[in-house]
């Protein structure tokens, strides 16, 4: 059965980033951000959007001040994820799972969920832990991302038992190598690579930066950064997502729910195409929204109802 949840122009209820930031209580909670702080045109205390640094040292208080996350870095070029959209992708799933146990927001380490391709960020096993207390293993194909997020665990002691840390060996494997036998997951998530190929990541950069500043740029050196294998991949998203589907079959068992943002709405029709031609029992559509900026995720499970509530 297809279900479709279209979702109000804002972030979830329980998100804890509504309206706009207290720049002046996230200063001091983090005094390295008022040095990219000024006052606007309108009289307004804002952020250079625009600068990496600025972002970045943006992401370090809202993950002290919300999560009480003491160490968060990651290195250059790497991608430096908006806090509130992250955290919204984490809310919409708590929901999804409260509907298999008894409507109940799951909350616990018994709760394990898979990120596939965690980054040098972490970002998703940070606000899930932090937030529901949810376990985590995060897969990543790149090394220098995996060092990056050991980092993190390693000087956030209240994390590095609650997120395992899985380097994927095989660039065309998704789930196999990293689910292991007789595992179960409750979920897991991905922010796939939604371009096709470099040249398009780039574009797409410069377009950001553009709406940013309104300025033309030759080449980007974007806000929240990233790497190859988070930005683009041969094919782009619908390709990536198709090989997840096909791979999920073969874990049909040790998954309650698959999810995977989905970028472009027009991929939409040719993903719920395939998630028909192999055997679910469901799948959901959960439409998100930050201000003007509109999001989806895709969920879908070969298990009965019956069976999600064991």
């Amino acid at each position: 059965m297809r279900v479709i949840v279209k979702i109000e122009n804002k972030l979830h209820p329980r998100n804890l980033h509504q309206g706009r930031y207290d720049l002046e209580a996230l200063s001091a909670t983090l005094p390295e951000l008022k040095a990219f702080l000024f006052t606007n045109d309108y009289g307004n205390l804002t952020l250079d959007f625009a600068n990496p640094k600025a972002v970045k040292s943006l992401n370090r208080a809202l993950l002290k001040h919300f999560y009480q996350v003491g160490f968060w870095d990651i290195p250059d070029g790497f991608l430096c994820p908006p806090i509130p959209g992250r955290a919204d992708y984490i809310h919409h799933l708590a929901d999804l799972l409260a509907q298999s146990n008894a409507e109940k927001t799951p909350k616990g380490t018994k709760f394990k969920v898979l990120d596939i391709g965690t980054g040098a960020n972490l970002i998703y096993p940070i606000l899930g832990n932090a937030i529901y207390d949810w376990s985590f293993v995060g897969s990543e194909l790149n090394p220098k991302a995996i060092e990056s997020a050991k980092q993190i665990l390693a000087k956030n002691p209240q994390l590095e038992d609650k997120i395992e840390l899985r380097l994927q060996p095989d660039p065309s494997k998704i789930f196999s190598t990293i689910i292991q036998p007789g595992e179960f997951f409750d979920l897991t998530l991905c922010n796939p690579p939604f371009h096709e190929s470099a040249k398009a990541a780039q574009e797409g950069s410069q377009r950001k930066v553009r709406n940013l500043t309104g300025k033309p740029v030759a080449k980007a050196e974007l806000n929240f950064g990233g790497q190859a294998a988070e930005l683009w991949t041969e094919g782009g998203e619908l390709a990536f997502v198709r090989k997840m589907i096909q791979e999920s079959v073969q874990f049909k068992n040790q998954v309650c729910w698959f999810t995977t943002l989905i970028s472009k709405s027009e991929n939409l029709p040719a993903i719920l195409k395939m998630l028909g031609q192999v055997g679910i029992q469901g799948q959901k559509v959960v439409e998100m929204s930050q201000g003007n900026k509109k999001s989806r995720f895709v969920a879908w499970t070969f298990l009965s109802l019956k069976q999600q509530k064991a």
